[in-house]
């Protein structure tokens, strides 16, 4: 009980995303999953996840693994993640085996469960985390090493599966209170210039307090929507809010 006390709170205590996902996959790795995939979405609608360039996308996966799964998009028939959206809480992949033997998978089903087979993504469990909004939504998948079965999994499981989700929970509402930035990244001027807006600010206001000429106000906030891929200033504001990308604090003093 003392370690994984004394665990959670190197991950409460985390200044960066970085910093916490490599406490998280070595904490994992001593459970025998090797091999971690996070993902969180703010933009979830009844057909998409969004765009995956606003996802938080965490993964020790190789290379040559996520540029199939993810960037190919076979993530859309996998279905240990269509199990994560309608669920929460874990779910060991034993699930599959029992799909398959009662033929209950689509053809798309099958050839994600070939591709994972072959790379050597056969054993683990899926954690779905509770939603805070019908847009969002959170989850993990841990795999086992290769090699090892999904009996050795779930005994496993059966011994310290309520510690790896509590630590799991944890990791993942502390990342959602980190700043985090994937493929949307402001410059500090960009976000300055956001967060006066945030606070009411017009242009000419923001121009005085930051010493700047409207012209170049506008050209920040411009920046700033390409940047987050956004038309309107207000949800360049939300979103950038959404990665805690505004009112930032360095808390590695």
């Amino acid at each position: 009980m003392h370690d994984l006390i004394s665990h959670l709170d190197r991950l409460t205590s985390a200044h960066s995303v970085e910093e916490l996902w490599a406490l998280h996959t070595q904490k994992m790795k001593s459970y025998g999953f090797d091999r971690l995939m996070y993902g969180y979405t703010r933009y979830r609608t009844s057909h998409s996840l969004g765009d995956p360039q606003d996802w938080v996308l965490l993964s020790t996966q190789t290379p040559e693994y996520m540029r199939k799964f993810i960037d190919a998009g076979i993530y859309n028939d996998a279905p240990m993640l269509k199990w994560a959206l309608a669920n929460d809480g874990a779910c060991s992949w034993r699930r599959l085996t029992e799909m398959s033997r009662t033929n209950n998978l689509t053809a798309g089903e099958r050839r994600v469960m070939a591709f994972n087979h072959s790379m050597d993504v056969t054993a683990g469990y899926t954690i779905s985390f509770r939603s805070i909004s019908e847009r969002s939504k959170g989850a993990i998948a841990l795999t086992a090493e290769p090699g090892v079965t999904q009996d050795t999994v779930d005994e496993t499981w059966e011994k310290h599966g309520g510690s790896i989700i509590v630590i799991n929970n944890v990791m993942h509402l502390k990342l959602l209170s980190l700043p985090y930035s994937g493929e949307r990244q402001l410059t500090r001027r960009q976000q300055e210039v956001l967060q006066w807006v945030g606070d009411g600010k017009t242009i000419q206001d923001i121009a005085l307090l930051l010493g700047l000429t409207p012209a170049t106000v506008e050209k920040h906030l411009r920046l700033a929507r390409e940047a987050l891929d956004v038309e309107t200033t207000a949800q360049a504001v939300l979103k950038a809010a959404f990665y805690n990308q505004m009112f930032t604090m360095d808390t590695k003093a």
